[in-house]
């Protein structure tokens, strides 16, 4: 979390190349790292939760007892919309992947084939041989979604609910200051497993609505469940990085599992 702050510090800025940044003074994000959590309210989205590996679960109910024994504030929360996460964003991802690839062509910037003879030959193995499985297989769904007849079918949908997911995010940070979630469902699979694209999609399932809530957060480890190392994840208001960190710096001084590295293979 100290080293996030560091960096984070750094970043903070308007850039006028980029017209997505945001004018902010400059800010040390590292100052306010050691002033604990004492009365910080940290909502708990119980139901959220509860559909983790129960190994899993045990680790996120430790690191909310210890905050609360460091003096924060545990609020039960409500997150309705964000199951919906996924779905949406395997509709809005792709839909502007395949708008903002569109682009390479092999002409202006990238990777150019090398044995095309034509221009649309070249446009054509550039893709090909320049995009990967899951790059083509996002392309193509974004290229449907936005497709005439079943652009307001999906994509403009999927844009409402994420404006709902949004609103859950608000109404919750009515009640709480930060919110404390796994960081993903179950443990990380072994390096040489098989799954199915739809399986890894779905292990997204609690970091997803964070980003399409336009929030920001962090993941901090928090224990072990079958021998691999468990992630929380701490989501903020709005621009409210600094008690994102703060409040994860404090949970780190607390304990050694962001020090403590799993053995290579140790859920087999």
């Amino acid at each position: 979390a100290e080293d996030c702050a560091l960096v984070l510090s750094q970043m903070i800025g308007f850039d006028k190349r980029d017209s997505t940044s945001i004018e902010l003074p400059p800010e040390d994000l590292t100052i306010g790292l050691n002033d604990g959590v004492k009365g910080l309210r940290i909502g708990v989205p119980r139901a959220w939760i509860d559909k983790a590996a129960p190994a899993l679960r045990d680790s996120i109910y430790a690191a909310l007892k210890v905050y609360e024994d460091l003096g924060a504030v545990l609020v039960d929360i409500k997150l309705e919309k964000a199951d919906l996460g996924v779905p949406v964003y395997y509709i809005i991802a792709p839909a502007e992947a395949s708008a903002n690839l569109a682009r390479y062509d092999g002409v202006r910037y990238g990777f150019r084939a090398a044995n095309a003879t034509s221009a649309p030959e070249m446009t054509t193995l550039s893709r090909t041989e320049g995009f990967g499985a899951e790059v083509k297989r996002r392309i193509m769904l974004g290229t449907y979604v936005l497709s005439s007849g079943y652009y307001d079918a999906y994509y403009k949908k999927a844009m409402q609910v994420r404006t709902l997911i949004r609103r859950d995010f608000d109404s919750a940070f009515e009640k709480c200051d930060v919110i404390l979630a796994p960081t993903s469902p179950v443990v990380a699979y072994p390096i040489d497993g098989k799954m199915d694209p739809l399986s890894i999609y779905m292990l997204d399932v609690y970091t997803i609505p964070v980003n399409m809530a336009g929030l920001p957060g962090i993941s901090v480890p928090c224990g072990f469940a079958d021998g691999m190392p468990v992630g929380m994840q701490l989501i903020g208001k709005p621009l409210d990085e600094e008690t994102v960190l703060r409040a994860a710096y404090t949970f780190e001084q607390a304990n050694e599992y962001h020090k403590v590295l799993a053995p290579l293979g140790g859920n087999k």
